[in-house]
């Protein structure tokens, strides 16, 4: 079937016992035996839930993979991926990353001797230089957060393979319907599904998927293991927001293609970041291994702090929030909030200036939108 298909029925069929056209929310911690040894599939919530599974099953149709393993947050999923290896480690991470990852990944090399890489990958050669005998994976993020810049998968999945590395691809930010990272190559995926997944504001969630029955089987338990499993009526919020996760993406692309004009050809506004501009560094690679360019549009403003704070404060449309992804705007500083656990060292070496500005752009009418910023801009 095809994707938007998919969205409505892969994983889901009317309910068996009284024919309901949704998906029923088990909202049970345990299920009963049927004899020692025998149940129908599901013994404990935290092994597996139906609804959860619905939820995994659907997700495994869109990113094309055989494995989906629901979990709590964004943070859960990364957290999971990352209790795979062992101390000694070493990984390499996309140097502009969100800033929980950047946190997490130093939490982890000063707990658990997990040595982490910050390096530019959207040149594939500047692996080669920190690829040892411990190098066990790449971490990517494409399109990156703040700055959206954008890392070659195939090239990337192809050089790791060489050198036996996994490749691990965080695609909150296009969904599977925006990019397809196990086709490019990856070993595995993972969704804040909080973003564009649910989109709609209303439930935090996470995923982890892969693509071998050897990293299948280590996910599952490592998730069982640690409890980081996503509850049913989360997952049935996240598996009711996918049905419209098509036609809410082409929304917010549009939307964003018209913020991202107006606001490249704004007088305040020193620079864009927003892969569907022609003048986008790395616009001929989005347009390759991009179906979308998707609803995220960063900016850096040509001004004083003050005057990032007047455009922060100045919307009405886009709220002053953090997170991402919903059907409504938001506007928010990476420096003094979503990247604020990055040092700042860190931070300016990525190019995550003071004056960059990250708006989710939504799906309401584009020229309240434009409306809204032009008069915080001024």
């Amino acid at each position: 079937m095809s994707f938007q298909t998919d969205t409505i029925h892969a994983g889901v069929a009317p309910d068996k016992a009284y024919g309901a056209i949704m998906t029923p929310i088990y909202q049970s911690s345990t299920f009963v035996f049927e004899d020692i040894g025998k149940h129908k599939g599901f013994d404990y919530t935290r092994s597996g839930n139906p609804t959860r599974k619905a939820l995994e099953d659907n997700l495994c149709a869109l990113e094309g993979c055989s494995s989906a393993v629901a979990v709590t947050t964004g943070m859960a999923a990364i957290t999971s991926v990352l209790s795979i290896f062992h101390s000694g480690d070493e990984i390499i991470c996309t140097d502009d990353c969100y800033g929980g990852t950047s946190r997490l990944l130093k939490t982890l090399e000063e707990h658990f001797n997990i040595r982490v890489n910050f390096i530019n990958l959207r040149n594939t050669r500047n692996l080669i230089p920190f690829i040892n005998e411990k190098t066990k994976a790449v971490w990517v993020e494409t399109p990156s957060n703040p700055l959206l810049n954008l890392v070659d998968i195939a090239e990337i999945s192809a050089l790791a393979k060489e050198r036996g590395l996994l490749t691990i691809v965080d695609n909150t930010f296009l969904s599977p319907y925006g990019q397809k990272p196990f086709e490019l190559g990856a070993d595995i995926v993972v969704h804040s599904t909080t973003k564009y997944l649910n989109g709609h504001s209303d439930v935090v969630g996470g995923a982890v998927l892969s693509n071998s029955l050897d990293l299948d089987a280590k996910l599952k338990f490592t998730v069982n293991a640690l409890g980081t499993c996503a509850q049913p009526f989360d997952c049935w919020l996240v598996l009711r927001g996918i049905k419209t996760l098509v036609l809410r993406m082409r929304e917010h692309e549009r939307n964003a293609k018209a913020v991202a004009e107006f606001l490249y050809n704004h007088p305040k506004v020193r620079q864009v970041f927003y892969p569907g501009l022609p003048s986008h560094p790395q616009h001929e690679l989005a347009k390759k291994q991009q179906k979308i360019f998707g609803g995220m549009v960063s900016f850096e403003l040509n001004g004083t702090i003050d005057d990032v704070n007047r455009v922060l404060t100045g919307t009405k449309l886009f709220s002053l929030a953090e997170s991402l992804g919903g059907v409504e705007s938001l506007i928010e500083h990476p420096a003094t909030m979503s990247h604020a656990s990055m040092d700042r060292e860190h931070r300016e070496a990525a190019g995550i200036t003071d004056n960059v500005i990250r708006l989710s752009v939504g799906i309401e009418d584009s020229d309240d939108l434009l409306e809204d910023l032009g008069r915080a801009l001024g």
